[in-house]
């Protein structure tokens, strides 16, 4: 797929890639059950209560135009800024809208034009099922590559989220430098993507079906350590991993060796100061999470246990939206600056994702990107 460029009219250059994931989405596929593989996976935990009862308020024609990204949502949302990247629809925007309340704020960012119509047209009916006199979601048609030219503010956003859409941008280091500059300082990205377990071929990244269906720009999940620490971001947390499905056989063939996982990460945009390992106790407070919070795939925190943490995981609480939710008891003294800086191992999301269970040979069952979304969410 070669990727030629042409100006989109507003100074970003819009690729041949943008161009095919545009038809895809916004032409050939009309609704969830087109897609063709299962490399988008349902949640591969159980979605709270209060996320479902959010999603049942959803319009069922934005719904249906969904195309299958699994949910991600993490925690602490209310009164926060959030911008979800590849919104599609307006699905989780919706959602998120209600849980982050009228203080907070939603703004979804999609560059398929026909899904960004169909979010605006069903805004004021969702303002008016949740009982909202000012809207407080707002959908812009524009690129994740250009964020700050689709008219977004630098330093703006509280938490940023994408289900299964970075891989479709030819250019991830540009996508997380466009975070990274939107969000606050002590911002969050959360998001899910399609990782695979090497630098794909170039047969591989020229196939328009497997581009389009999330497996063509996998980025080899080692180069998004790279690529978040390049940026200026903290080092990724891997929250969740699964192995999800492909049953087209011709598409197999194409693949061949190469493995994919659908991993969850959370990057912060924290201070790059040396912290020493800390002791940590959760003091229970976040909403669905109230006595256990699972930071990521190495920290659970259950309310009123002692915790010690590493250095990366103590500068990102002690920095980001959870800092109140935590009393910090480090041992011997201070979780102040130090010479070292004690830093997590890093966690193999397709050594993780094998541990879960979750090994590709049935149903996906974890991640991001479902055609199983439909169901889970009920």
């Amino acid at each position: 797929m070669a990727h030629n460029s042409r100006d989109s009219g507003n100074g970003f250059s819009d690729s041949s890639v943008h161009v095919d994931v545009k038809d895809y989405y916004g032409k050939r596929l009309q609704k969830t059950s087109d897609l063709k593989t299962g490399a988008c996976v349902a949640p591969a935990q159980p979605l709270p209560a209060f996320v479902r009862e959010a999603l049942k308020k959803v319009h069922p024609e934005v719904t249906a135009r969904y195309y299958g990204c699994g949910l991600v949502v993490p925690e602490g949302l209310e009164g926060c800024r959030i911008l979800d990247l590849g919104c599609g629809s307006g699905r989780d925007c919706f959602m998120l809208s209600l849980l982050v309340g009228e203080k907070g704020h939603v703004t979804g960012i999609d560059m398929t034009e026909a899904q960004v119509e169909v979010a605006r047209k069903y805004t004021d009916y969702h303002m008016k099922e949740f009982g909202y006199k000012e809207p407080n979601v707002t959908f812009v048609q524009g690129y994740m590559e250009a964020l700050t030219e689709a008219g977004l503010q630098k330093n703006s956003f509280d938490i940023i989220i994408s289900n299964c859409v970075v891989n479709l941008c030819p250019d991830k280091k540009r996508v997380l430098a466009e975070a990274h500059s939107v969000l606050k300082d002590g911002g969050e990205l959360y998001f899910s993507d399609i990782y695979s377990s090497g630098r794909l071929t170039e047969e591989i990244k020229n196939h328009k079906v497997l581009w389009g269906e999330c497996l063509g720009g996998a980025l080899w999940w080692k180069d998004l350590l790279q690529l978040a620490e390049e940026v200026g971001f903290s080092q990724p947390r891997l929250v969740t991993a699964s192995i999800p499905t492909v049953d087209d056989e011709q598409l197999r063939d194409i693949l061949g060796d190469f493995k994919f996982v659908s991993a969850t990460y959370r990057l912060f945009k924290v201070p790059k100061g040396n912290t020493k390992t800390c002791q940590v106790i959760y003091n229970g407070g976040i909403t669905g999470a109230e006595d256990r919070f699972q930071f990521d795939s190495r920290y659970t925190f259950k309310t009123g246990e002692v915790v010690e943490v590493d250095g990366e995981a103590a500068c990102i609480l002690k920095h980001s939206r959870f800092a109140e939710d935590f009393t910090f008891q480090p041992p011997g003294g201070s979780c102040e600056p130090c010479c070292v800086k004690p830093k997590a191992d890093t966690v193999d999301p397709f050594e993780l994702a094998l541990q879960s269970g979750s090994q590709g040979l049935g149903p996906a069952t974890g991640g991001c990107c479902s055609t199983k979304t439909a169901d889970c969410c009920k």
